[in-house]
Parts: structure tokens; sequence; C-alpha cells
């Protein structure tokens, strides 16, 4: 059979691999079965492909268009998910492997492309929280905002998901409005490589946002300047060599790391056999074994439990892991593949031997499978005895189906083992019983970069101690890499330049696309509300007549809502509360009758209230005093194609203008009158 060719898509087109290649085998036969890798890359090309083409064009879109985008890549991917599960079955995974990684890959994208609208603006700016005021009458602020680096995403990614790994890097960055040049492991670039012609091939990405190297980088991280990021998941010692280079310190390059780390799994000690609890640890631990060959950065790799239940676990756990058959990832029976290659399984077993030195093998066997041709092995169980003495349990990661099992005394001793590793992604914890779940937050949290809790309550929509969700971080401390991915927003941090902006309310409104308060008020041609959302302009603004407060509206409130605070009923009780001079108007009042001041009752664009944001008090209102208001267009953001979404700020005054409330309120309004 010949071999597949693995190309490279470098400045536009399509490199096949040359002389220099590498070969590929097979995992599940060992037989080669493609080669990547080509010496004639022009690196330099590359760099400039993507920063002079890829990166304005990426720019020139809003975030909102830059979401768009991932959710068609998204679909796209979708429509041809069997062509990549066909091929990634020779990568040794599983047909549930398949959906961890091309499946999760693609709901990553679905995940951005909706934070993407719902958490930015249909802008070029992202704003990162408030407005700062900075002197006495508010005509000098302060503003973060967040814009696009004009530089190159490199990203360098591991073999284990080869369609995830590549998807979870590009959302973020795509989203930010930063072109990428993808380097994935060559073991398994095969299967990347067919996504990525996938989605040039489909035309949704901008020339020069996506280029793609299957095999070496050359001298390409030479080149990078302090606007480029190098993102990079593998082993440590990988990230140590990448770090060091001397150009990348030197130009301060951004480096974000996602690297091995012995993640732990902890049995609380309420979790005893015949417990919901006991049986989900099992569970958890059998299924982060087995997954993808043991073949995952978030995979339990210490099995910490209480001293008295290790002999209990080791039974359970034994008797699941007899059920997992190893063997061809195509035959629908097999529970568990081949690690990816022959070079992985020696691995493998070289650091399994490491940690015997300090552990006994209670469940698996290490020379299973050495007569075959494919990447198989046995999952392997070891027990350790002398948990605080041992080093190898707590620093020798065996990328595969291995994990070691160790007692613990009490919740410090299990805290202590954690934190051991070192640094790690995650670590989780198998309790019901309140008090373990906060010793182990306060005491392991500094080391671990995701604590996943679970039990009966929650473990039947869990979704896994080894799930890298895009909402939440993907990272961890020490030997983990220090890094953060994913996260929602702070994933697509990594790829913009916070900047702090100083001026006049105008100039931040102008800079954000947002109005700013004390900025410049449009007065309003009509009423607000009787115009299309294509038609409002931002400080487009509407003020209401005043309208009195009566003891009899205060009463007549209290009584229709059942709101009978006595601050609002008893004048005694209401004066002895240093925050009122009196009774006063109920706050919810106030916003009722601002309601009815603003509101155009009659049938227009406005279609809905969806909300109110950053509601305060300021200052109390008695009767006999009058509040007006202020209504300002503040934001707008498209939603679809029928409708947007307008923020607008509201300002509520007193006779005195003192301001006594302040809101921001969102509505639905149809793009036409």
């Amino acid at each position: 059979m010949p071999l597949l060719d693995v190309s490279s898509f470098a400045a536009g087109r399509w490199i096949a691999p040359d002389d220099s290649a590498r070969l590929i085998e097979n995992a599940v036969t060992g037989a080669p079965m493609a080669r990547a890798g080509s010496a004639d890359l022009d690196v330099q090309a590359m760099l400039d492909h993507a920063r002079k083409t890829g990166g304005p064009a990426l720019r020139a879109l809003t975030f909102h268009a830059r979401a768009r985008m991932l959710k068609a890549m998204a679909v796209e991917l979708g429509r041809h998910k069997d062509v990549l599960y066909d091929l990634s079955f020779a990568t040794g995974a599983t047909q549930a492997d398949h959906l961890i990684d091309i499946d999760g890959g693609i709901g990553t994208l679905f995940v951005y492309a909706s934070k993407g609208r719902r958490e930015m603006a249909d802008a070029h700016v992202h704003l990162d929280g408030g407005i700062e005021p900075l002197s006495r009458d508010g005509n000098f602020l302060g503003q973060h905002i967040c814009t696009p680096l004009p530089g190159v995403a490199v990203h360098i990614n591991a073999f284990n998901f080869p369609v995830w790994g590549m998807l979870e890097k590009l959302a973020p960055t795509l989203l930010a409005g930063m072109p990428a040049i993808v380097k994935p492991a060559t073991a398994t670039c095969y299967v990347t490589e067919r996504a990525v012609r996938i989605l040039l091939d489909s035309g949704i990405l901008p020339n020069g946002a996506l280029q793609l190297v299957s095999g070496g980088l050359g001298d390409m991280l030479d080149h990078l300047g302090c606007q480029d990021v190098v993102s990079f998941t593998g082993s440590a010692e990988t990230a140590l060599t990448l770090r060091a280079n001397p150009h990348l310190l030197r130009n301060a390059v951004r480096f974000v790391a996602e690297q091995d780390s012995l993640n732990a799994s902890i049995l609380g000690p309420d979790a005893v056999p015949g417990t919901p609890e006991f049986d989900l640890f099992v569970a958890e631990v059998q299924r982060e074994m087995t997954t993808k060959a043991g073949q995952k950065c978030t995979a339990i790799r210490r099995i910490i439990a209480p001293e008295p239940l290790v002999d209990p676990v080791i039974a359970a756990l034994g008797e699941r892991l007899s059920r997992i058959r190893v063997g061809d990832p195509r035959d629908p029976a097999t529970g568990m593949g081949a690690l990816v290659s022959g070079a992985q399984k020696r691995d493998v077993l070289d650091k399994a031997a490491l940690i015997g030195t300090e552990a006994t093998c209670v469940w698996g066997d290490p020379t299973a499978f050495g007569d075959v041709a494919g990447a198989f092995v046995s999952p392997m169980l070891f027990h350790c005895d002398t948990p605080d003495t041992a080093r190898h349990v707590h620093t020798t990661e065996a990328f595969g189906p291995v994990s070691t099992i160790m007692g613990y005394r009490d919740a410090d001793h299990a805290i202590a083992l954690a934190n051991r590793g070192g640094g790690s992604l995650v670590a989780s914890v198998i309790t019901r019983d309140p008090q373990v779940a906060a010793a182990v937050a306060s005491g392991a949290g500094a080391y671990h970069g995701r604590l996943y809790f679970n039990n009966r309550d929650s473990m039947a929509e869990s979704t896994g101690h080894g799930s890298p969700l895009p909402h939440m971080v993907h990272g961890g401390p020490g030997r983990a890499g220090g890094g953060e991915e994913l996260g929602g927003l702070r994933g697509v941090m990594h790829y913009m330049q916070r900047t702090a902006v100083q001026g006049s309310p105008d100039l931040l409104g102008a800079i954000g696309q947002s109005w700013v308060p004390g900025g410049t008020e449009i007065p309003a041609p009509a009423h607000p509300f009787t115009r299309g959302f294509h038609d409002l302009r931002l400080g487009e603004t509407l003020h209401t007549p005043a309208r009195k407060i009566t003891l009899d509206d205060i009463e007549t409130f209290a009584h229709f809502t059942g709101d009978t605070f006595y601050a609002h009923m008893d004048d005694d009780a209401a004066r002895r509360n240093p925050f009122f001079p009196g009774r006063v108007a109920h706050g919810y009042l106030l916003i009722s009758f601002a309601a009815g001041l603003f509101v155009e009752p009659a049938e227009g664009p406005v279609l809905a209230n969806t909300g109110l944001d950053a509601l305060r008090f300021m200052k109390p209102v008695v009767a006999g005093d009058s509040i007006k208001v202020r209504l300002t267009v503040k934001q707008k953001t498209p939603r679809n194609t029928e409708y947007g979404e307008v923020r607008w700020h509201v300002s509520l005054r007193n006779q005195d203008d003192d301001l006594v409330a302040e809101y921001e309120l969102l509505t639905m309004n149809a793009y036409q009158a």
C-alpha cells in the first residue's frame, strides 16, 4: 500500500513531503503508513503571509464576524466527521476516543462562536472592565481595552489530540483576530492535515489566516517578535528547550505552555465501599486510565485513597479493568486501543519500570503484547506504600494507561500528597463532605489549574475529571507549565494586548464604540423607542419631565407588591436606620415610575425588555421629592437578521438634580421602525 503524503500548507500553497520526510507508523499494525516533512518550507514567507495577509483580513472583521466564522468552521467539520473518524483509527483511538478529540474540538468551536457573539461587542476593540474615574468632575477617565496582536500565533501541538488540540487553540486565536501557523505532532499529523484541508477547501477562512507545518518548524521561532505568540502543548523537557530560546527571551515573545502533569484523584474519607461516591471514584479512575490508552494530559496518574480503603479500591478497580478489552480500535467491542507508536510504547514501559522501583504492580502485565506488532500495552496499576518518601511516583509520568495508588492518613496528608506533583492540570475529589471539599480547595488550589469535585448529587450531569471545557481554564502551575488556555474569553486574551487608555468621555466612547457617561448627548429627533435599531445613534438621549413621589404612591406600592419593609411604612423605625431620613420610596417603585416616564406605549421597533445591569441606588427618595429620567443609547449589538440588542444608560435625578439611581437597560429592537 503506498504511503500517504502529509503536506504542509505554507504561504498559500500545499507543499508535499520531500526526501527529508519522516516515516509515520500505523499504531495498530506498526507498519509505515505516511510520511511528513519538507526542508523546502520558507518560514519567513509563512510568517510574512500571516502578518501581511492573514492578520489584516482577520482584523478587518469584527468580533461577531469572526465568531460567525468559527460557527461555520464547526458546521463544516461536522459534515466531514466520518472522514476524520476513519483516519483517526490509525492513531490507535477508538470510536469513543474520537468523540473526545473530533467532536470535542468541534464543540469547542461552537462554544467560542457563542461566547464571541454573547460576551463581546460587534466591534474591533474589546472593553476590559468598566470606566475608571480619574478626575473630580468626570472629564478625564480611564478604560482598559484589548486589541488583536498584529503578529502570528505559532501553535505547537501534542500527538494525543490531533483535532481538539488544534481547535482548542485555534478558536480563541481566530476570535481574537490573529492568524495561526499550526504545527501538529508528526506522529498523528495526518489527521490534523485532513481537518485543515476541510477548512481551507471550504473557503470560510480569509487567505493567510491558517497555515500548517507537517514535520519540523525549522528555525521559525528565531524569526518571531514581540507581537507574536507561541502556544505549546507537550512534554516539560520540550517546553523548557523552547522557552530557553534566546530569541524568544530577547524579544519577550509571549509563550503559553500546557505540559505534562501528575494529576491526582482523591477519594474522600466518607466515600466508603457501598456508597455511590466509592463506585463513582473507581469508575472515573478506570475511565481516565484507559481513555485514549491513557494518553491524556489530564489523565489520573496518582490515586490517593484513605489507608483503610486502598485494598478495596485495588480490588474494585482491578475488577473494572479486567472488563476492558485491548485491541483493534475499529472493533466496537474494544475498550482501549493502541498507544500512538512503538516509540511511545517503549517510553511508557520504561517509565512504568521506573515507577516500579518504588511501587508494586498490582494489576496488569508490563510484558503483555510483547509479541504484537502494534503499539498495545496492558493497563497497569501500581501500589506505593511509602508515598511520603517515594520520588518517581510524584515526578515520573508514564504517558499511557499507568496509575499508582497510595494511602493517606487524613485530609492534610492527602493534600500534601496531591501537591507533591509539583503543579498539575487537574485534581479531582470524590466526596459528599463539604468540609473535605473546602479543605482541599484552600490547601491544594495553588498547585492545580482545575479542581473537580463530584458526588452522587452531580454525577449524572458532570463532565468528568479529564474533560477540559472551553468555558473553564485549562492549564496549571509549576510542572504543568504555568499557562492557561481556554477559560472562555480568558483564552482569547492571550492573543490580544491589554492597553490602558485615558482621556475625555467622548474620546473613550469613540475608542470603545460605546457612549460613556459625561460624553456628548445627541438630542433625540423623535422618541428613541419609535426609531429602528439602525437609526439609533450612540449618545442619542431622551430627557423626561419630572414626576412627584407622594406618600400615597409609597403605601399603594407597598400593599400592592407586599413589600411592607419598615423603611417604607414606619417613619420612626426608618429614622433609626443610618441610611434613611424617614420613610422612603421603594427602589423598585422608582424603577417602575422611571419606565412610565420614558416608555413609548405604542407598538414599535422595541420588541422586548431583556434585563437590567448595574442597578445602583445612590440617594433615598422621600414623599414630596420628584424624579426625572435621562435615557441614552449606550451600545448597539446586532443579534440576528431581524433585530439587535440596544444597551441604554438610564439615570434618575431628583428635583435638586442629585443622582438617585442608575442602571443599564437592555432591549431587543427591530432593525426597521
